[in-house]
């Protein structure tokens, strides 16, 4: 069953159009990322989701209610990360867990067993004022304060922003701890790896959804050889592979350069000793060659240059 309904919504700034005619259903019970760039219409997405923007057109729904129509209701049953840290930075940890609780006509006590696996993790620093915590800390206190009046449903803007890689990972783990628990979650990001730990993501770029299915399911829709590439000039290979007979595409990929080849008939298919031997020809040294599985970040290249 869908516990987020999302039909034709659009939203425009003006002359510019953040998000195109979107719709997706996210189901009970599971962790659904939303994944693109800075700019490709998460946040003003998730805003009207959360009842604080008005969209222009279409209709959706979180835990049966209307995002319009039922504003008032629907603030009561979900819970909001936004992706700046917007808690009350001159109270203390507790201070703020108190307030939302109040907020929401609960108490700390009432929901404890709900944020416990969290909360164990700050309350040594229960005494301190938010704003001097570490970022990790911040989120894991902002989660709480989510949490704390049992939110049928949880969103999650670009939670890992701004976080070290260590306390990303502990993040997530909570997140799939909740999941485990049946809490439904939408959450956005930047970060392309953070993809496969949803259970189902949608690509988003220029406010449109470019492709919907299993982290699996849409790296097996990359159909290409994929090839990851070094030399001595990495500037200098990309611009030369870009140019050989048989490369659909070549790009920077951390220390490598990742090539993508043509679907070509089997007879003359690309492969790594004829890059190596196109690569000294055009006098590379240190030359290394090896086929690569495809990232979910490569999907997203491939869907966003096609």
């Amino acid at each position: 069953m869908a516990t987020i309904q999302i039909h034709n919504i659009s939203k425009s700034y003006g002359a510019l159009q953040a998000v195109r005619d979107i719709s997706f259903e996210v189901q009970a019970g599971e962790i659904f990322g939303l994944i693109g760039p800075d700019g490709a219409g998460k946040t003003t997405l998730f805003r009207i989701l959360v009842t604080l923007l008005l969209p222009d057109a279409g209709s959706a729904t979180v835990a049966g209610l209307d995002v319009v129509k039922d504003y008032k209701q629907l603030r009561q049953r979900i819970g909001y990360m936004p992706g700046r840290f917007s808690l009350y930075q001159d109270l203390t940890v507790e201070e703020n867990l108190e307030f939302f609780a109040s907020v929401f006509g609960t108490s700390i006590r009432e929901n404890y067993d709900l944020i416990a696996p969290i909360y164990v993790q700050i309350e040594p620093f229960k005494n301190r004022r938010a704003g001097a915590l570490s970022g990790g800390m911040k989120q894991k206190l902002a989660l709480c304060c989510a949490l704390i009046h049992k939110p049928e449903v949880l969103l999650l803007d670009e939670p890992g922003t701004g976080v070290d890689p260590v306390s990303r990972k502990e993040f997530w783990d909570m997140l799939r701890q909740l999941r485990d628990g049946g809490l439904t979650m939408l959450v956005s990001t930047p970060y392309m790896d953070e993809a496969a730990l949803c259970d189902r993501v949608a690509l988003i770029q220029k406010g449109q959804i470019m492709a919907l299915d299993t982290p699996q399911g849409i790296i097996a829709a990359f159909r290409q050889p994929l090839f990851a590439v070094r030399s001595g000039n990495m500037y200098q290979l990309i611009k030369d592979l870009r140019t050989m007979e048989g490369v659909a595409d070549c790009y920077a990929f951390g220390e490598y350069a990742h090539v993508k080849a043509l679907q070509l008939p089997a007879t003359s298919k690309l492969s790594g000793s004829l890059v190596e031997r196109f690569l000294t020809e055009k006098n590379h040294r240190n030359i290394e060659v090896k086929p690569t599985e495809p990232t979910i970040e490569d999907c997203f290249i491939e869907l966003m240059k096609n």
